[in-house]
């Protein structure tokens, strides 16, 4: 049995709902579950490299100073709250850079710490369970953040892991897996670390080749977790309508395909060696 687990990144404070059910409906109709790495309280202001304004930030609120929390979005809360195939996972705190680094990728451990407590607070306020899972933004962890955040969420998933940033303690475990297993993915005790292959649902690539190396990303190996950005498919105002039946094809082979099933982060935990 080959196994996926689905994550959308980047739900916030700004986030219309709409956005999601278009996307998402025929695999929550299908049972499946998709992971909303949420922001919890997204700064509205954030830019990205070249100077745009983030595409997960949207409506008239886009671009302007300060930050909101996902709690203010009572129309976002509703309906993930209302839809049980929906899980929130935390997805930083503010996605914003920090004198000029990614928001945990640096080594002020009080400042990681006060972060993943903030988050995970307004998150609980918000009406959300707990998240068991943390994703950093731009999946991109120091070695501070990969520690702290292991000492409170049971799973971390991010898109790869470099031995210097992995704790010397856990580089055993790491080892094993990725050299021996030959496995992206690896725990220690009672941590799970997540892996991703890139994101793949991505509109910069060639949109007719998509499903194919979903496909065979998915075949591949034993579990595959595959990362969405909703605002992609909603680029410039209008629905980008070739990407999103990608994403349908996607969510129809997979309730076909009788070797793959989809599974939450939490059963990952349980299946993992």
């Amino acid at each position: 049995m080959r196994y996926v687990i689905f994550r959308d990144d980047d739900a916030n404070a700004l986030t219309p709902p709409h956005m999601l059910e278009r996307l998402y409906r025929p695999l929550l109709d299908r049972g499946m579950t998709v992971h909303l790495a949420t922001i919890p309280e997204v700064r509205t202001d954030i830019r990205d490299r070249e100077g745009n304004v983030e595409g997960f930030l949207v409506g008239p609120d886009a671009g302007s100073p300060g930050a909101r929390a996902v709690g203010e979005n009572t129309a976002l809360v509703d309906y993930v709250t209302h839809e049980p195939g929906y899980r929130v996972v935390q997805h930083g705190l503010r996605h914003e850079f920090v004198d000029g680094h990614y928001e945990f990728e640096r080594d002020d451990a009080e400042d990681i710490i006060a972060r993943l407590e903030r988050g995970t607070m307004l998150l609980t306020e918000a009406g959300f369970p707990k998240a068991a899972t943390f994703v950093a933004p731009q999946d991109k962890l120091s070695r501070v953040a990969l520690v702290e955040a292991a000492r409170r969420f049971p799973v971390v998933s991010t898109g790869w892991y470099d031995l210097g940033k992995v704790p010397p303690l856990a580089w055993p475990q790491y080892l094993w897996a990725k050299k021996v297993r030959r496995s992206s993915h690896w725990r220690t005790g009672k941590n799970l670390f997540l892996s991703h292959p890139g994101c793949i649902l991505s509109y910069r690539r060639t949109v007719d080749s998509i499903l194919a190396d979903l496909q065979a990303q998915v075949l591949s190996r034993s579990l595959t977790v595959v990362v969405s950005h909703h605002w992609e498919y909603f680029r410039n105002g209008s629905a980008d309508e070739p990407y999103i039946a990608v994403l349908h094809a996607f969510a129809e082979w997979l309730a076909n395909e009788r070797s793959v099933r989809v599974i939450t982060f939490d059963e990952a935990l349980e299946l993992a060696p």
